[in-house]
């Protein structure tokens, strides 16, 4: 083989016993973390991500860097489908509040601000709806209801008491949302009266006013819905329930919150603040 290749056979015995380089080792161990944390967000994850995750865990590496080791792989990002179903009835005779929140989706404590919507999912029985409450202090999913309904009793009643359960409303608290019926109903807002919280309704047909709970829905479908084949109702629950409480709360990086989960931030600013 040296011979028809020409080489010399003692270059070859020196390749042959050669140790691995410090940078063949290193991408190595990149390779493996970026598998892993691939593997971890079920394919939910492009480079952008996947290098913050890295940096955050002591790797040293570029976007460009991870996104060529991807592509090698053949690790990329799942890719979402569309579709678009009205869950928003404003045509009703309720009372509309004023635009209170006014897009400051930065609060500095929690428990100031939160938002709320709702979207459909799609089962072999037909829709279910999703229902979120979110804290904007820290971006957290603090209350949620799935329900094959619209009612309010189903949707944001169900959802607000996992919320107060899981954080006191503060005094003056603002909970804003779009002009759906739910919301504006006389029942809910006697709920909203007792808490002593004051309500703040998005501005008819402007989506941006309610922008932070839309991103959520474009995640949660981008990432995870849009790929998953419900039965029914109760498999969706379990299903949503572990997005939610497991990864999105506790381990999915926010760009917003320096690339750390909801509750990650929530605790390290309570800590500071303790």
């Amino acid at each position: 083989m040296c011979k028809l290749l020409c080489i010399c056979r003692s270059s070859y015995y020196d390749w042959l016993n050669r140790k691995e380089s410090k940078r063949t080792i290193s991408d190595r161990n990149i390779s493996n973390e970026i598998k892993a944390v691939y593997k971890e967000s079920k394919g939910r994850f492009g480079s952008p991500k996947v290098t913050k995750i890295l940096n955050n865990n002591g790797f040293h590496v570029s976007r460009p860097k991870v996104a060529r080791m991807m592509k090698r792989e053949g690790l990329r990002s799942i890719i979402s489908r569309k579709f678009k179903v009205q869950t928003t009835l404003s045509d009703h005779d309720f009372r509309i509040s004023p635009n209170l929140l006014d897009r400051n989706f930065n609060p500095h404590l929690p428990s100031k601000a939160w938002v709320s919507d709702i979207t459909y999912l799609w089962t072999s029985n037909g829709w279910t709806y999703l229902t979120i409450i979110m804290d904007l202090f820290d971006r957290q999913i603090i209350g949620w209801s799935i329900s094959d309904t619209m009612t309010m009793d189903e949707t944001v009643n169900r959802a607000w008491k996992m919320a107060i359960l899981n954080r006191k409303p503060s005094h003056g608290l603002i909970f804003h949302s779009d002009r759906g019926v739910q919301y504006a109903s006389k029942s809910f807002r006697r709920i909203l009266n007792n808490h002593n919280v004051v309500q703040s309704m998005s501005r008819k047909g402007n989506c941006w006013d309610n922008a932070v709970a839309e991103n959520f829905f474009k995640i949660l479908k981008y990432e995870y819905t849009n790929h998953v084949s419900f039965q029914n109702l109760f498999h969706v629950k379990l299903e949503v329930a572990e997005y939610i409480e497991i990864w999105y709360n506790r381990k999915r990086p926010h760009s917003k919150l320096g690339y750390v989960s909801p509750n990650f931030y929530y605790n390290y600013k309570k800590f500071k603040v303790a």
